[in-house]
């Protein structure tokens, strides 16, 4: 089913906040597009090179949608969706989802069939796993506050059955660990160029952290950034380490080095964004119930499924 774009405008001035001079140099086009505006709360965007399509989430509708790249048209992905949240891709191009309402990481396999990757810990439900990230090496790391089970919005109400909202870890062989265990409620996560290092957002804590990555393990988790407009939710990386960052005002970007050096404002608030297009240098944003695009000259950071940019 194709679902035709209402009549909001498709384009709109690109209100920026030019805080350092290094923002100045990385912001694209005056305007950005409205690709989609008849969602009830968008999430979970994901970009993939191979059907060459935006897929991402329509939480509380039970719904994946999916835009076209070549025709510009949103479709039905999957429906229902088991309330799924986050999404990614991985090394072989496959949709890694979190489903909030099954309370499970799931894997689209080519043929379009489920795999269920992570479900239980010590034989307890997980809670609702939110976002969710693939590293070179195969393993798969996720957040796991209680957005889908506090009330039946966005998922089936339910009782938490593991103490505490966690990062978890599952393993190229499925193990499942912790990984980090003293959030409020992790949110979006993004690895550092080179991996050694994983940025987790805490919503309620208004902050990122960023971990250091040992093997299997994370290791310290001081404080990156706090959030200045409301809280963070997803977060991405660019090609220059640049942290991109969901808040109730819009998009912020912050240096390496941690200083908020920019913000594109929207009208709604913005849940998450990813990079992509045939460069990687088109930023999607999904805020409330539109879907909204910007080209930049920065590109994201390379996915684990891209060989190395030279």
């Amino acid at each position: 089913m194709t679902i035709t774009l209402s009549a909001a405008p498709t384009r709109i001035r690109a209100e920026l906040e030019v805080l350092d001079e290094r923002f100045g140099k990385i912001a694209g086009d005056e305007y950005v597009e409205c690709l989609y505006d008849g969602g009830r709360w968008l999430e979970g965007p994901a970009y993939s090179p191979a059907w060459r399509c935006l897929i991402f989430s329509d939480i509380p509708n039970d719904r994946l949608l999916r835009w076209d790249e070549v025709s510009g048209d949103v479709s039905v992905f999957r429906q229902p969706s088991g309330y799924v949240n986050g999404n990614t891709i991985d090394r072989e191009g496959r949709l890694v989802s979190c489903s909030q309402g099954e309370r499970q990481v799931v894997r689209t396999e080519y043929d379009g069939t489920r795999t269920v990757l992570a479900s239980h810990l010590d034989g307890r439900r997980l809670n609702s796993p939110n976002d969710v990230v693939v590293r070179r090496d195969g393993s798969i790391w996720f957040t796991d506050p209680p957005y889908g089970i506090t009330s039946n919005y966005e998922g089936h109400k339910a009782g938490q059955e593991i103490d505490g909202c966690h990062v978890y870890r599952i393993a190229p062989d499925g193990a499942l660990t912790v990984v980090a265990d003293d959030f409020i409620r992790p949110n979006g996560l993004a690895f550092s160029l080179d991996e050694s290092q994983l940025y987790v957002v805490d919503t309620p804590g208004k902050h990122i952290r960023r971990f250091d990555v040992d093997g299997d393990q994370l290791i310290g988790g001081e404080v990156f950034a706090p959030c200045e407009a409301g809280m963070f939710d997803g977060i991405r990386l660019d090609d220059a380490g640049r942290v991109w960052a969901a808040t109730h005002e819009g998009v912020h970007c912050f240096d390496p080095d941690g200083t908020l050096i920019g913000k594109l404002l929207l009208p709604d608030v913005v849940s998450n964004l990813t990079f992509g297009g045939p460069k990687g240098n088109r930023l999607f944003i999904t805020a409330t119930n539109a879907v909204w695009s910007w080209l930049l000259t920065a590109s994201g950071a390379p996915q684990p499924w891209a060989a190395p940019r030279e």
